[in-house]
């Protein structure tokens, strides 16, 4: 049986909201984001701030170990300035609106979590981890090998729901298994990603609420697998 989030009439996205990520991404400069500073707080932060706070009972109900924190900096919402240190693209702003609903034992975003990615060129819903450091991926390799049913009915559940697994992954077997393993494509993987793509529209009705729960519901054996494979409480 699963949990839905409490109804609600009050939608959190509206046209306006991606409106103004297109605009940006025309304009992606520290001068023109500083002049449309209250556009940005209006239609993009304050709705995202919004969409987090009314989903924080839904994701509790999934797990009391994910955080749902409605703050403007250092919460669920990712920061809009781009790191473009290491990046040939120096513009100072992201072009999309990331919010992650992560395990509170991470400290970044490479915990386990789930994840809502808003933009023009497609948004999408998404759970897991993403670029696990070494130590956390070995673990999760040797989960999958020592005790694949579980992964395998949580796979299953995902697909059933149209989610697939994204994300790089290796061009050879890693180390320690073998070409033949029947595993080897999951064994393969750097990053243990479910994704299912979403309508922009989604967001902006009422139901919107619900309908991300429902998702992050199907993504949550997943979840469960990986927290159990990192000696994480889920």
């Amino acid at each position: 049986m699963t949990t839905q989030a409490s109804p609600s009439t009050n939608t959190t996205f509206t046209t306006a909201s991606m409106q103004f990520l297109n605009k940006l991404a025309q304009n992606n400069s520290r001068e023109w984001f500083k002049d449309h500073q209250d556009e940005y707080e209006h239609v993009v932060r304050t709705p995202a701030l919004r969409f987090i706070e009314q989903m924080q009972p839904g994701i509790l109900a999934i797990s009391t170990k994910l955080t749902a924190v409605p703050k403007k900096v250092g919460g669920s919402l990712m920061r809009p300035q781009r790191d473009s240190r290491f990046s040939k693209d120096k513009t100072p702003y992201k072009t999309n609106v990331g919010i992650q609903f992560r395990h509170f034992q991470g400290k970044d975003v490479h915990a386990p979590g789930f994840y809502l990615h808003i933009a023009e060129e497609g948004c999408f819903i998404a759970a897991g981890i993403w670029h696990p450091e070494s130590k956390a991926l070995n673990a999760i390799r040797a989960c999958i090998d020592e005790n694949p049913n579980a992964y395998q009915k949580a796979l299953k559940t995902l697909q059933d729901h149209g989610f697939i697994m994204d994300g790089d992954s290796l061009i050879r077997p890693p180390k320690g298994y073998e070409k033949t393993h029947p595993l080897l494509t999951e064994l393969k993987r750097k990053d243990f990603i479910a994704v299912k793509n979403i309508d922009f529209e989604e967001l902006c009705k009422p139901g919107a609420i619900n309908f991300c729960t429902e998702q992050f519901q199907y993504c949550a054996p997943l979840m469960a697998y990986l927290c159990f494979a990192l000696d994480l409480d889920f």
